[in-house]
């Protein structure tokens, strides 16, 4: 039998599902954001800065969120960049409802998931499960640049309301905020208490 792109994609669309809805049917999330096809530049799509945190009260690290029910409107998936600089962190957290991949694209980060810890480096990837705990330091000189991707949207809203768009007014989070956020996210994301 002769494989062709059409009886790939066919086979593609039987195993895993059309990516869009069947006629006459709605989605929740198609009815909010017609899906748009999007080519991005690397500094392109939406530029975020987060909010300080409290404790913490300067501005954190810059992400660009690409692709997710706002942008390109997709249903499935988030995919967002971000920048950490030199000795700053992704704290100790877990996807309750989602799995992720880091792909490492500069610099060199120590990485605890789950109960290993190693030193990586550009060109690295990390696959994390839901509910696994992930946090990882920029360990070097440089600022490090991941690409973020995630099964099913979320976090991506979590990460859009304590940020700011880049060039806005940056006012640190309030730990009532704070806790607000956490309470009104768990489904998203949950932090490990320090």
């Amino acid at each position: 039998m002769r494989i062709t792109q059409f009886s790939v994609a066919v086979y593609l669309v039987l195993m895993c599902g059309s990516a869009t809805a069947p006629p006459g049917s709605t989605s929740q999330a198609a009815s909010a954001t017609k899906t748009t096809p999007l080519i991005l530049e690397k500094n392109e799509g939406e530029r975020r800065v987060v909010r300080g945190w409290p404790g913490h009260p300067d501005p954190g690290e810059t992400f660009i969120l690409k692709v997710d029910p706002k942008n390109g409107g997709s249903p499935n998936l988030v995919l967002f960049t971000a920048d950490i600089a030199p000795g700053g962190a992704i704290d100790p957290h877990r996807h309750p409802g989602a799995d992720e991949i880091l792909y490492l694209q500069t610099g060199t980060v120590r990485v605890h998931l789950g109960d290993a810890t190693r030193d990586v480096h550009a060109g690295a990837t990390i696959f994390i499960p839901a509910n696994t705990w992930i946090s990882a330091a920029n360990i070097g000189s440089d600022a490090v640049s991941f690409v973020c991707v995630f099964s099913a949207p979320g976090f991506e809203q979590f990460m859009r309301e304590t940020s700011v768009r880049e060039g806005e007014k940056n006012v640190a989070l309030t730990q009532a905020e704070n806790d607000e956020m956490e309470k009104k996210h768990a489904h998203d994301v949950i932090y490990k208490q320090q």
